[in-house]
């Protein structure tokens, strides 16, 4: 297992707060797995608005949790630096129970196919050991400066 630290995850991710969801990486298996922690704090801004008065989790944050925790999975090799990685399609999600702010939630990812420029990702979400939330998500990779001035995004390889 590796250790991620906050420098770590802000190196292998362009995110920065408040955008930035990953907390915290718990378990790592180089290109096949991760696990990582995160903490809604109960004043989290996004959970701010909500029409119900209770301060849930929008789904839209979820989605990107996951994201971002399989991003680390995958973004972390040296070959990936000046890389992004980009979502191409959400064949399956569900939202099983809302994830409150105040909630602290593990997040699983794991590979379920990689190639150069493409790959798939399997993705759960438990809190205090119940699955709360689950999809895969097709990514694709491209190269960081093409995506970030808006220049056609070419392939990597």
């Amino acid at each position: 297992m590796n250790k991620f630290s906050p420098a770590d995850i802000a190196r292998i991710l362009p995110h920065r707060f408040p955008f930035l969801f990953v907390d915290q990486v718990a378990e790592f298996v180089p290109g096949q797995r991760i696990v990582a922690i995160k903490h809604f704090s109960i004043d989290d801004q996004a959970a701010r608005g909500n029409p119900s008065g209770i301060a849930i989790i929008p789904t839209g944050v979820i989605l990107e949790l996951v994201t971002q925790v399989g991003a680390v999975l995958v973004m972390e090799r040296p070959e990936m630096a000046g890389k992004i990685a980009l979502i191409l399609h959400i064949p399956s999600a569900r939202i099983i129970k809302p994830i409150e702010a105040g909630d602290t939630v593990r997040v699983e990812a794991e590979v379920v196919r990689m190639k150069a420029q493409v790959g798939e990702l399997r993705g759960s979400i438990f809190r205090d050991g119940e699955l709360v939330a689950e999809g895969q998500m097709r990514f694709g990779i491209a190269n960081a400066e093409d995506v970030m001035t808006g220049r056609k995004a070419t392939a990597s390889g």
